[in-house]
């Protein structure tokens, strides 16, 4: 049977400690191939739209009035070091604001690093730093994207049918299959905790309605992509999601992520043993995946999850628990 909580989004601002200086044993990955979000770097001078100083302490009312708190620009209040994989599309953009907001540190492996520029504006090191590389290769996977990270989220995936997606080789097999193996083969066994976002149906994938949606086999690499992760020895959670809405919001920055909302669909039903059928704001797929890090007996465990109208748990960790403890197959 699956558990169904209601969901409203209120991003917490947290109270930071004194600012900490850079230690020398620690390498900067802020940048790579000349990109990064040091102040200094006057490679994207006049290309950022917009900083987060702008926004500091700012309450934003939302379209169903809904209030939403942006972070302020302090320094990291977590000793969490997070690996965001696949942080420019419809969830990992959510992922890593939601993690900004929150003050958690947080390292994003991009293929194209220009892209979280104009997401996620000039940032600190000491709360974002980005690093050039691709799962589809794994010769992009040097040990030292690894260093010091205590978790991983990869929010990585292409369109099930083709699309301009698929341009360059962008496949379901390459990026679900393969990109997730990869990724998995180059983790270092210190991890906390790995998230990997999947779908509904994939164990499914034979039989109809999925069998239509796996006709290019996005469902079964998914699959394969879960069971590699599975059999890999690392803490693992999984996030199943049904039909993914609201946004992605691509072409925006954080301050319009941070005001994101999942509208009328708030509520969040969490099930297991892929018996899920329906649809999921990204928002809570996001929020999900940074709760599921920290409750320890979702390690090793495989959920589903949809959204549906109501009201809901917003960032509350003990609503999530219970979210996540009551779930049945």
């Amino acid at each position: 049977m699956a558990t169904k909580l209601s969901l409203t989004f209120r991003f917490p601002v947290e109270k930071s400690p004194k600012p900490r200086k850079s230690k020398s044993g620690v390498p900067q990955v802020n940048c790579c191939n000349g990109y990064g979000f040091s102040k200094n770097n006057s490679g994207f001078k006049g290309q950022l739209s917009m900083k987060v100083n702008a926004v500091q302490d700012e309450a934003i009312q939302s379209s169903n009035s809904e209030t939403t708190l942006l972070s302020q620009t302090i320094p990291p209040s977590s000793s969490k070091l997070v690996l965001v994989v696949g942080a420019t599309g419809g969830v990992g953009q959510l992922v890593v604001a939601s993690l900004l907001n929150r003050n958690i540190k947080s390292r994003l492996l991009l293929r194209d690093p220009e892209k979280a520029i104009s997401l996620f504006g000039n940032q600190d090191e000491e709360k974002l730093q980005v690093v050039k590389g691709d799962t589809r290769n794994p010769a992009d996977l040097d040990p030292s994207i690894f260093e010091g990270v205590t978790h991983v989220i990869c929010c990585t995936g292409t369109t099930a049918f083709p699309s301009k997606r698929w341009d360059g080789d962008n496949t379901p097999e390459r990026v679900d299959w393969e990109g997730v193996r990869n990724l998995v083969s180059a983790l270092p066994s210190s991890l906390k905790r790995v998230v990997l976002v999947s779908s509904v149906g994939v164990t499914k994938f034979n039989e109809l309605p999925w069998s239509i949606m796996n006709i290019f086999g996005v469902l079964k690499y998914k699959k394969k992509g879960e069971d590699f992760l599975c059999e890999s020895g690392l803490p693992f959670t999984i996030i199943r999601a049904g039909r993914l809405t609201d946004g992605p919001y691509t072409s925006y920055d954080l301050n319009t992520l941070l005001k994101a909302t999942a509208g009328q669909r708030r509520a969040v039903v969490i099930g297991q043993g892929d018996n899920l059928v329906g649809e999921v704001s990204r928002l809570v797929v996001a929020e999900a995946c940074i709760q599921a890090m920290d409750i320890e007996f979702t390690e090793g465990k495989i959920y589903e999850i949809n959204s549906v109208e109501g009201e809901g748990p917003g960032t509350d960790p003990e609503k999530w628990e219970e979210l996540f403890k009551t779930a049945r197959a």
